[in-house]
């Protein structure tokens, strides 16, 4: 079926398509994954094959959208850019002049304000992105609600990238073990700051506007504030060396388990409350998305351990040593962890707590947990990021 064809019908179908010649629908999209229960404004494509919209979403209302193999729940809104390979479940909105590339999922009423950039980006429910970001590489988590929530402020960066030309730089903002219970504290990156990845930044923190921060912070309700200072002419650099890099291979395998946990949170969890044909596309696209981040984290260690292999080094060279040797056989490990139970006893008492009480929606259920059954919960998904964490180099 043709464009022309394919706009009639859904037309006919009751969707709102203004200036339907103006909108572009390729023959690859299956009009079934497709609701009749949209708005679509002018100057927007859509294409692929996985394409899924569900009902009450709306596109293009500031701008055009262009959307390829994405899956949107219900009431999602894209104001106007590009989206690529991209989940948005329930509520999600973005502002114009967005580009989110693949694999990115952004989680029940997350939100993100005009000229935001993502690519392998996790935003939890209720999270928010100001104007002017770009935030690749990342998960943010924290909250409870749409009034009590985890934002970064305007004009903000994730530095992802590295003078030595790799990006194992990915930062967790809040983790997923205790995200997904929706009862964290919030966290707050001000705007015109920065964070250098890879990073950890504990739930409660608040990190001061214009901030540069190039630590960990691991410890809840702290105020980060002030640049490191630096003295006043020129010293030598080589971006050739490496120094320590035990920290860089610590937080990129809790990334990696935090992601595996989510995999897992997906595949044992969330499955047990979709509707719909349209929130089954976005379930089957999420674990892709997340399996794809998994893919990619590995691939850029591995990307270091080459680096490593063929640049000089700086003390401690015994660590490189040990993680260029070891990290053939640690790959495999990291990538097969989705398909086995990890915890199965302990997934299996959370998901008796947890099935006892269900709500019909996600959301609801998560609020109404008791505490045992989130500590259960949390227990089940933190041991699997420990059992990644102690894959590290050691």
């Amino acid at each position: 079926m043709n464009t022309p064809d394919k706009i009639q019908y859904l037309t006919r179908s009751g969707a709102r398509i203004i200036n339907p010649a103006s909108v572009h629908i390729d023959e690859m999209v299956d009009l079934n994954r497709i609701s009749t229960d949209i708005t679509i404004h002018p100057g927007c494509r859509i294409t692929g094959r996985n394409t899924s919209i569900g009902p009450g979403s709306v596109l293009g209302a500031e701008g055009p959208v262009t959307l390829d193999n994405c899956q949107l729940a219900a009431r999602v809104t894209l104001k106007g850019g590009s989206f690529t390979g991209t989940v948005m479940l329930e509520g999600a909105s973005v502002g114009p002049c967005a580009h989110v590339r693949a694999p990115s999922l952004l989680e029940e009423y997350s939100s993100c304000a005009h000229c935001v950039g993502l690519k392998q980006t996790i935003l939890m429910p209720y999270t928010v992105l100001g104007s002017l970001i770009n935030f690749c590489d990342c998960l943010l988590a924290g909250g409870t609600d749409r009034k009590n929530h985890s934002e970064v402020g305007s004009s903000y960066i994730h530095f992802n990238y590295t003078p030595q030309q790799d990006k194992a730089t990915p930062s967790l903002i809040g983790d997923v073990p205790r995200g997904v219970m929706l009862d964290q504290r919030p966290i707050f990156l001000g705007g015109q700051g920065g964070l250098i990845g890879p990073g950890r930044i504990e739930y409660g923190t608040v990190i001061a506007a214009g901030t540069i921060c190039r630590r960990d912070v691991l410890k809840q309700g702290r105020l980060v504030f002030g640049n490191r200072p630096h003295s006043s002419g020129e010293i030598d650099y080589d971006p050739a060396v490496y120094g320590d890099i035990s920290r860089l291979l610590a937080n990129n395998f809790i990334y990696i388990g935090n992601l595996i946990a989510l995999y897992h949170w997906y595949k044992n969890v969330r499955v047990l409350f979709l509707k719909n044909r349209y929130e089954q596309a976005c379930h089957d696209g999420a674990l892709q998305a997340v399996a794809a981040m998994i893919e990619e984290r590995v691939e850029r260690l591995s990307g270091l351990a080459k680096n490593l292999a063929r640049k000089k080094h700086c003390r401690p060279q015994e660590l490189h040593a040990r993680f260029i040797k070891q990290w053939p056989k640690t790959a495999p490990k990291l990538e097969c962890e989705l398909t086995l139970k990890l915890a199965a006893n302990m997934r299996n008492q959370f998901l008796k707590k947890m099935t006892a009480k269900a709500k019909s929606s996600y959301i609801e259920t998560v609020r109404t947990l008791s505490p045992a059954a989130k500590a259960a919960g949390t227990a089940w998904l933190q041991s699997v990021v420990d059992s990644m964490a102690g894959l590290g180099i050691s």
